[in-house]
């Protein structure tokens, strides 16, 4: 399939899914207006996710809900463990370790934490760059931060890298396993963006949902 083909496709299939992408996005923007709690139990999807599916995130954080602002590691982890949760030990680790530190720097003021940053790359640096916040990487971070309303972030998972390699944007021994390799995809994604006229954060949900058939987080 030519590229002509490919693009006109894209567009075609974003016409039919725009608003529902933008009913999505507006949801995420939602989450940062609902205060400190609701952006730390995103940040604990976003840990529970990697390696995972979204859909199992979403059954990992109902099963773990009222534990995960208080809860100890051994009472997250023994409900992890009870619940047949993946990674039972290291996940609910990470949320306590994760938890405890942003305790201690911040208070859990997340949304002025995430307002200190002067720029998107600051923001997620932050995250993707510190080893006392267990289990982020850069496109969990990237994740993240699209799911609490923040923009201009590709999330590279590899139902999106699979897409780009198809579509020819990115060559396929250019991986998102490094910062620096993960900056150069997002930037053939932003550049692909422009020239389709396809905003970067709908262009994420577009793909995705070509991929899995949904428009999920």
């Amino acid at each position: 399939m030519d590229g002509s083909t490919i693009i006109r496709e894209l567009r075609q299939d974003y016409r039919k899914k725009r608003k529902l992408i933008e009913r999505r996005l507006a949801e995420f923007r939602r989450v940062y207006d609902h205060g400190d709690e609701a952006i730390f139990r995103e940040l604990c999807f976003c840990i529970v996710t990697a390696g995972s599916s979204a859909r199992m995130g979403f059954r990992t954080i109902e099963l773990l809900d009222d534990l995960l602002l208080d809860g100890t590691e051994r009472e997250l982890q023994e409900r992890a463990r009870a619940g047949h949760v993946r990674f039972w030990r290291l996940r609910p680790s990470y949320i306590c370790r994760t938890r405890e530190y942003l305790r201690e720097t911040c208070g859990l003021r997340l949304r002025e934490l995430f307002d200190s940053f002067r720029t998107a790359e600051e923001r997620r640096d932050f995250l993707a760059k510190n080893k006392s916040i267990k289990g982020v990487g850069y496109k969990e971070a990237s994740h993240f931060l699209r799911n609490i309303g923040f923009r201009g972030y590709a999330i590279l998972d590899k139902h999106i890298v699979n897409s780009l390699r198809e579509m020819d944007i990115i060559p396929p021994r250019l991986k998102p396993t490094t910062r620096s390799g993960y900056l150069a995809i997002e930037r053939n994604v932003a550049q692909f963006s422009r020239e389709i006229g396809i905003d970067m954060d709908h262009l994420d949900l577009l793909l995705w949902s070509r991929k899995t058939g949904e428009i999920l987080k």
